[in-house]
């Protein structure tokens, strides 16, 4: 069901505590490489949501034992490469780039061959960028104009491989160093630093990988073929989630948010360095290393003095899932704010690069798109009072939550369109905007 949900007045200033849910990326990751283990492996505060629902259902029909119990998940592993599917078996990602893209290198020496599909907007995005390298390992790959559905057959003797990647895509890098894991001797992957979630699961559950900086890439070394046992996992908040509370407090008038247990990897925070060097106040409190992910309480409150921000692009990679909510807040920046190199955008569940752009002329803010940069005239006294509709945008999740954020902050009538969407990574977005006590019909 595509649901309609209709948003009239901005949201009253707020003082509360929240919690938002379990991190996407974390929760994916986990579920492949359970899978892979030896042993019972469980899961608390795994992300329900649709991209998640999926992971469980693909591994279940590879035939991985996959039990959901009342206050965790539960995976029981057999091993490196110990899938069990008949051959031309179809598995379908749903919307998800990240499952996709992983679980391709996860199957990268299974023999039986199989059919990966998506949605529609998944289906329209590029997947050269993780074929190539499966191609070198020697992983028999077939599809049109290097899109969805894709045919594959693995490939039981592996060649281990040295791979530059210059994208600065944590997709590319963990689809290579999970096929890594089932092949022989060494595989070197030189790589635009990027999120690092993968590096640190391999390496708190003792899987050998060396990481070292040489200039602006990381060097990763995976030792293939190295059993690991099945482990416990306590998933932290998204900060991605979290994000758009962060925005919602910071351009709502008089209101403050503590919002508890995030996860705040340094590969994950472009935003809080972006947000504050833009005047935010933003601070973390109890700061805590926790199963080789840090953990804190994020604290932020109104700022009514926004400064435009020429943005270094070394903090692209540490954003790219927020920038919609980026440019939203430079909307109330006085001045003009730069984002270049900022082309990933256009790689998403849509071109939010594109969307972005007319969002920002829908509101009454000039903004000039090129291939692959923006610029934003902010107007720090932005106030809206007219018909506003959000539709037509792929069914793109985090297009759906900022245009609730939009709503509330800058005022109007809003009519947003297939917010199901949000399903796909925070299902829980509704409840916790009315708990702050946005008014939605």
């Amino acid at each position: 069901m595509n649901r309609t949900v209709i948003i009239k007045e901005k949201i009253f200033s707020f003082n509360k505590k929240i919690t938002v849910q379990g991190d996407k990326s974390l929760s994916i990751r986990w579920a492949l490489i359970a899978s892979q283990a030896l042993g019972v492996s469980r899961a608390y505060n795994l992300l329900d949501s649709e991209d998640v629902k999926n992971t469980l259902k693909i591994l279940k029909k590879l035939g991985v034992k996959v039990k959901n119990k009342k206050n965790y998940h539960e995976i029981i592993g057999t091993g490196l490469n110990s899938f069990y599917y008949k051959n031309n078996t179809v598995i379908d990602a749903g919307n998800s780039g990240t499952l996709a893209r992983l679980i391709l290198g996860i199957l990268a020496k299974s023999e039986n061959s199989f059919t990966l599909k998506g949605d529609k907007s998944l289906s329209k995005r590029d997947f050269s960028r993780v074929i190539k390298p499966l191609n070198f390992f020697g992983v028999k790959l077939n599809s049109k104009n290097n899109r969805l559905p894709i045919q594959m057959r693995g490939n039981k003797f592996l060649k281990p491989i040295y791979y530059e990647e210059h994208k600065g895509s944590a997709q590319v890098k963990s689809c290579i160093m999970f096929a890594a894991l089932n092949t022989p001797g060494i595989t070197r992957i030189k790589c635009i630093p990027s999120r690092d979630h993968t590096e640190r699961f391999f390496k708190y559950i003792n899987i050998p990988i060396k990481k070292l900086k040489k200039g602006k890439f990381d060097i990763i070394e995976i030792k293939g073929q190295k059993q690991f046992k099945s482990f416990n996992y306590r998933i932290p908040g998204d900060i991605s989630s979290g994000a758009f509370f962060i925005v919602l407090t910071l351009l709502s008038k008089n209101s403050k948010i503590l919002i508890k247990n995030v996860n705040i990897n340094k590969s994950r925070t472009g935003i809080i360095d972006i947000l504050n060097k833009m005047n935010a106040k933003i601070k973390f409190k109890n700061k805590r290393i926790y199963q080789s992910e840090e953990v804190a309480d994020i604290y932020v409150k109104s700022c009514n003095k926004l400064k435009p921000i020429n943005c270094p692009k070394s903090l692209n990679s540490r954003s790219i899932d927020e920038f919609l909510l980026i440019f939203l807040v430079c909307a109330k920046a006085k001045g003009m704010s730069y984002f270049k190199n900022i082309e990933e955008l256009r790689h998403k569940e849509c071109d939010r690069l594109k969307f972005a752009s007319k969002f920002l002329k829908m509101i009454g803010i000039k903004s000039i798109e090129t291939k692959n940069s923006l610029k934003i005239y902010g107007n720090p006294n932005l106030s809206l009072n007219g018909n506003y509709e959000i539709k037509n945008f792929e069914k793109d999740h985090r297009v759906c939550m900022l245009s609730f954020i939009a709503a509330l902050t800058l005022g109007g009538k809003w009519k947003i369109n297939d917010t199901d969407s949000i399903n796909t990574s925070f299902p829980k977005f509704i409840d916790i905007i009315k708990k702050v006590g946005g008014k939605i019909n």
